[in-house]
């Protein structure tokens, strides 16, 4: 059998479904020789089993076969799975007829192959039917996440830390090595993962996002891995997890300190072997995807207190980049605020000359403990109060400092006030609630795992 050179750019999951076992292993041995991971079934009805049991690319299914046909199974499989969580479909049959193949693709297939076809053929479509899966997979996380905001800017700074930070960004972001990026919450951890992924070659392919502190311990390996049906209590649909997702492109864990140990080792196995098993299933799935990490702990503390695993340290810590705060760059700020002058003053509606006299001098005299972050909230709340034409030095409220000056809180710097508020927070919370963590969690609005971010980070018994 020959191949078509240079066709086949995307490998994908085929279900291979035909009771004629010598066209079953001569379809499956080709496929496989193109990179493709097989799995053949002889009659529709243990298709419907494996298909209840994980999520393919591509159905490829012979029509007529023992006790139910390919057209049957196609019709069970569209009344049963959302669009989302269904395969692209392709319909083989030596008994070709015009109502036949309207039927299959009113079903819902996307090509449609008369027997005998030559295995060229075959390898064009299912090459077709794995791109235009992936491409409905990506689009499908573009619409969740389109009313989401992004900070689309790119990365800003003229310090020398700071141009390190994007040289580092831009020599590896032409390989596929493991990222670990590092520094306080606001200093725009997330950025240098989106700029490296940007410029990656996988840039046309998703840069996936999770927030490991802000998923429930209980539900963050089915987010990450993925489940199938009759996993667990409420499974009621097989689900692609984040990894699955990310095929291809990029998968970025933010706040990977707060990971408990067993999905530690679940995520090692994932760097060191390239495959994880969706919670229920009984294969691994193979995934091809770029790994860029991101905490504001120190994860060698967490390794010498046995928190967190050596080995899956020494795997995420490949490239290290470590993103300063604001205080330590303070040269940065003045560039930063006109990039944000200029941000939202285009955003609404408005035209400013400038900051007035002195109020420069006074955001750089701040301590910034929320970093980049707060300075652009500062600075987009002067521009919607200040009545223009230039942004005056009393509509520049530093919401930090106000509230702690309010507040009766200790004689502390700014950065030990902010610590102050977080650990009597849930002190308070925690005494309100009998000292049950659920409780406590619910009345401050956060989840259980945020909590147990803050218990570790404060040390709180």
């Amino acid at each position: 059998m020959q191949t078509v050179s240079g066709i086949m750019t995307n490998h994908g999951s085929i279900l291979l479904v035909d009771d004629e076992a010598k066209i079953r292993h001569a379809l499956a041995s080709a496929l496989r020789d193109e990179g493709h991971e097989v799995v053949v079934s002889d009659s529709a009805r243990d298709a419907q089993r494996l298909l209840a049991r994980r999520l393919f690319d591509v159905l490829l299914v012979d029509n007529l076969m023992p006790e139910m046909t390919g057209l049957d199974l196609i019709r069970e499989l569209v009344a049963s799975a959302p669009e989302g969580e269904r395969p692209q479909i392709l319909m083989m049959t030596a008994h070709a007829t015009v109502e036949s193949a309207i039927e299959a693709m009113k079903l819902g297939a996307i090509d449609y192959l008369q027997k005998p076809f030559e295995v060229d053929e075959l390898l064009v479509v299912v090459s077709r039917a794995v791109e235009l899966q992936r491409l409905r997979t990506h689009n499908r996380y573009l619409i969740s996440e389109r009313d989401e905001e992004f900070n689309h800017y790119g990365i800003v700074g003229r310090s020398r830390r700071m141009q390190h930070v994007i040289r580092t960004a831009e020599l590896v972001a032409e390989t596929k090595s493991t990222v670990l990026i590092t520094g306080e919450t606001g200093t725009g951890k997330e950025m240098v993962a989106r700029a490296i992924h940007d410029r990656s070659p996988q840039r046309e392919m998703p840069l996936i996002k999770v927030n490991c502190a802000a998923i429930p311990e209980a539900l963050l390996e089915s987010e990450l891995f993925g489940h199938v049906r009759g996993a667990f209590t409420g499974a009621t649909n097989n689900k692609k997890g984040k990894f699955a997702l990310a095929d291809g492109g990029t998968i970025f864990l933010d706040e990977i300190g707060t990971m408990t140990p067993a999905l530690q080792a679940k995520l090692l196995r994932v760097l060191q072997e390239r495959e994880f098993e969706p919670l229920g299933a009984e294969r691994s799935q193979k995934v091809d995807v770029r790994v860029i990490a991101a905490t504001n702990r120190d994860v060698r503390q967490m390794v010498a207190e046995g928190r967190f695993q050596q080995d899956l340290y020494y795997r995420l810590n490949v490239i290290p980049i470590d993103v300063p705060p604001l205080r330590e760059r303070r040269e940065d700020i003045p560039v930063l605020v006109e990039h944000f002058i200029r941000k939202h003053t285009a955003r609404a509606g408005k035209r400013f000359e400038g900051l007035e006299e002195g109020a420069l001098e006074s955001l750089q005299a701040y301590d910034w403990p929320g970093n980049v972050r707060e300075l652009e909230n500062t600075i987009e709340r002067a521009v919607v109060l200040s009545p223009g034409p230039c942004i005056k030095a009393g509509t520049i409220s530093i919401l930090g400092a106000t509230a702690m000056q309010t507040t009766g809180l200790p004689s502390l710097n700014l950065h030990q006030n902010i610590d102050w508020v977080e650990r009597e927070t849930i002190r308070r919370a925690l005494d309100a609630s009998g000292g049950v963590k659920k409780d406590a969690a619910e009345r401050m609005g956060i989840s259980q795992r945020a909590l147990s971010y803050y218990l570790a980070k404060h040390r709180i018994d």
